[in-house]
């Protein structure tokens, strides 16, 4: 038996129309009316929801996100303003998602006014709880920042500054199986040991790669395979 999710990043909603040369909110239709066609169980949204964190922002997000009928998982970028997500979403900025065998640990990557991603004590205490004390079979984790180089023109100074903290918790635990991260906006497969490691293309638009948009399919299987598919529109 197998579940799946999605995640979608980097939608940078605003109240301004144009974002970036883009028209982020019909892009992001674009997206979620493709979601529609696509059977999966949890929607996890890895960030930069907003492109100035604005609430007017957070609910013109909420209004599209009723295309789809299904859980949704936010988590904060460094666009987005924590207290207005949070109040917007009702939720913490770290959480742990229950999916079958399977469980999905959201991290909060985020420093005030820098755009590069820290793990704070909290943090890494909370990641490591959740991997240690949990029933599930298998864990996978998902941040905002890249925690390995791009290999591309995106400037990994920009990326986690402490991604050596990440991987001393979870080298010490093989039931995580993948980690997951957007910001870069830019499709890409890593291989850490065991682990799987997979950057997520931007909703709004790409950094370095297609001039499209897209998002990850993932389906998480019972013997801990986790498989990644990339749509692109």
């Amino acid at each position: 038996m197998s579940t799946s999710f999605i995640q979608i990043s980097d939608c940078h909603i605003d109240d301004e129309k144009m974002v970036m040369d883009v028209d982020t909110v019909d892009n992001l239709e674009s997206i979620l009316n493709h979601l529609k066609s696509q059977t999966f169980d949890v929607l996890l949204v890895s960030g930069d929801l907003t492109h100035n964190g604005t609430p007017s922002a957070y609910k013109k997000l909420q209004e599209q996100l009723k295309i789809v009928d299904v859980n949704i998982h936010v988590m904060p970028g460094n666009h987005d303003d924590k207290c207005n997500l949070s109040n917007a979403f009702e939720t913490e900025m770290q959480n742990v998602i229950q999916l079958g065998d399977w469980q999905i640990i959201t991290l909060d990557s985020v420093q005030a006014n820098k755009v590069s991603g820290f793990l704070t004590e909290d943090q890494l205490l909370f990641l490591e709880q959740a991997i240690s004390e949990t029933h599930a079979k298998y864990s996978v984790v998902c941040l905002h920042h890249p925690i390995v180089p791009m290999r591309s023109d995106w400037d990994d100074e920009l990326s986690l500054e402490n991604p050596e903290d990440l991987f001393s918790i979870i080298d010490k635990y093989p039931t995580v199986k993948a980690v997951l991260w957007g910001h870069a906006h830019q499709s890409e497969v890593f291989d850490y040991n065991h682990i799987k490691l997979y950057s997520c293309p931007s909703t709004a638009l790409q950094f370095n790669g297609p001039d499209s948009i897209g998002y990850n399919h993932y389906t998480l299987h019972s013997d801990g395979q986790i498989a990644c598919e990339t749509h692109w529109l």
